[in-house]
């Protein structure tokens, strides 16, 4: 089993705060991240870099998530590198037409995984980690986000003795 730090991951996303919360979620796990702003962009980097994984919004400007797979799928060097669908448009008109239409083409592989937007980080990560087989430190974040909660509720003064014992 690899190590999430041996990975890359490319976020491809044109909202910018969904490509840094992505990011950071995965930079907080281990992986290697770079991202794209939209399919042109990410095929730019393909091309330079081909990632181990793309997690791929579906609604962007000059080309779309869609295209972006199909681009990928008929190409020989990119057409095994999984792909997540991170979206908001699943069930909607702008998307669920484009999905269905994807899931119709002989192009194959299909996605590997679809996820709905608002998303958490324990089942991206989950759901990557699993895809790629890889060991993870997404326990790490989990104990970051516990600590984080016990400082935001601890008095000040609990804060300050804390504070000492790090010195």
């Amino acid at each position: 089993m690899a190590l999430a730090s041996e990975k890359k991951v490319l976020v491809v996303d044109d909202e910018p705060d969904v490509r840094d919360f992505l990011s950071t979620c995965l930079e907080d796990a281990g992986f290697q991240v770079e991202t794209a702003f939209d399919g042109f962009d990410a095929l730019e980097k393909i091309e330079k870099n081909p990632p181990d994984l793309i997690t791929l919004d579906l609604v962007m400007p000059r080309i779309s998530g869609i295209k972006l797979m199909r681009k990928l799928r008929k190409n020989d060097k990119w057409k095994k590198i999984p792909v997540i669908i991170v979206t908001a448009h699943a069930k909607d008109e702008l998307g669920k037409k484009d999905l269905e239409e994807l899931y119709a083409e002989e192009v194959t592989p299909v996605p590997e995984h679809i996820i709905e937007k608002p998303i958490t980080p324990s089942n991206l990560i989950a759901g990557i980690g699993k895809i790629l087989d890889v060991q993870t430190t997404v326990e790490v974040a989990g104990e970051r986000s516990d600590v984080l909660n016990l400082i935001k509720t601890c008095s000040p003064e609990k804060l300050k003795e804390i504070q000492a014992m790090l010195k």
